[in-house]
């Protein structure tokens, strides 16, 4: 039986803070200088944890958390290559088996370093993923199901970014996070909330995914049915499940729409500015932050993964003429 949603409590962000600290990295937090007149805006560089991505936090959580009777039935969870690599990098840790069903179409880096980090992989297509999610199973796959976005333990983990984010830049106006499933601004907003309310948290979508985007406009949980595909895999979902909306309604602000070449932008002002490499995901709430809609700052624009071929990198890059 799902457990019923609720509010993160501040306690419960405090705890999974102890718990996995000696799993993720305490990232840094950089101001980008983008010259006079541009927002202030400072990178949150969750593309320097272990698996260059945020969901480690989430991840390292959640399987802390299991029982020993969950542990021996090993773990498997569903992903576009991030929350299956943070999964994963746990699960070894922990020595509990991890199978991972996850989208075919998701970057060759992603897959290859989730097979390293020892998962079993069940490739997918995109829509058959979602619908495993909404469905919390998958033919064949066995284990303890740790859903990447609709978990309390998972979204407690990915808010102890919020406390660091308030600790290293306390004068912050707002942030912005991509939106996927929800799981990584629900908690960040959670913790920002909860100790500083008058921060705004701004979700950020592609417009050719963006659920979220819409669910705000018109207050309760939709679908995108004209959802696309696009390098930024790993963020944009076909819809907004109700459950997410529960948790995000309250705490997150609303969310900002950008297009693909807005993305691409801010790929390259990163590595330009930064020498940061962000997949589209990653790049999402930069792009988001340079549109003005979120005011002039201080905004921390969350960075949250560089799981991105390089071949590829430079060949959206080179699109921008």
């Amino acid at each position: 039986m799902l457990e019923s949603v609720r509010p993160i409590a501040l306690s419960e962000i405090q705890d999974a803070r102890k718990r996995i600290a000696g799993t993720i990295v305490r990232t840094p937090l950089i101001r980008l200088d983008l010259g006079a007149g541009s927002p202030d805006v400072r990178l949150k560089l969750e593309n320097l944890q272990p698996i260059s991505a945020y969901k480690l936090r989430g991840a390292a959580n959640a399987v802390a958390l299991l029982s020993d009777a969950e542990r021996r039935r090993g773990v498997w969870t569903i992903s576009a290559g991030n929350a299956g690599q943070g999964v994963a990098y746990a699960a070894r840790a922990a020595g509990v088996p991890c199978t991972v069903v996850a989208i075919e179409t998701a970057p060759a880096a992603k897959l290859d370093r989730m097979r390293a980090l020892g998962a079993t992989l069940v490739l997918v297509s995109y829509a058959r993923a979602w619908q495993a999610l909404e469905d919390r199973t998958y033919p064949g796959v066995e284990g303890t199901f740790l859903h990447p976005f609709d978990d309390q333990n998972f979204i407690a983990g990915h808010a102890t970014m919020g406390l660091e984010i308030l600790e290293d830049a306390p004068d912050t106006a707002a942030i912005i996070a991509a939106i996927g499933g929800g799981g990584l601004i629900t908690g960040i907003a959670s913790a920002v909330k909860a100790l500083k309310p008058d921060i705004q948290v701004w979700g950020a979508e592609p417009e050719t995914a963006a659920p979220a985007a819409r669910s705000f406009a018109k207050g309760s949980a939709q679908e995108f049915p004209e959802w696309k595909a696009t390098f930024v895999d790993g963020a944009g979902g076909k819809s907004v499940f109700p459950r997410m909306w529960q948790r995000m309604q309250p705490v997150v602000d609303g969310c900002i729409v950008v297009s693909l070449d807005d993305v691409k932008r801010a790929m390259r002002t990163m590595a330009e500015k930064a020498r940061i490499i962000a997949e589209g995901a990653g790049a999402l709430a930069l792009a988001a932050a340079l549109t003005g809609k979120a005011g002039k700052g201080p905004i921390v624009a969350i960075v949250s993964g560089g799981n991105i071929d390089l071949a590829k990198f430079f060949e959206l890059i080179a699109t921008l003429g």
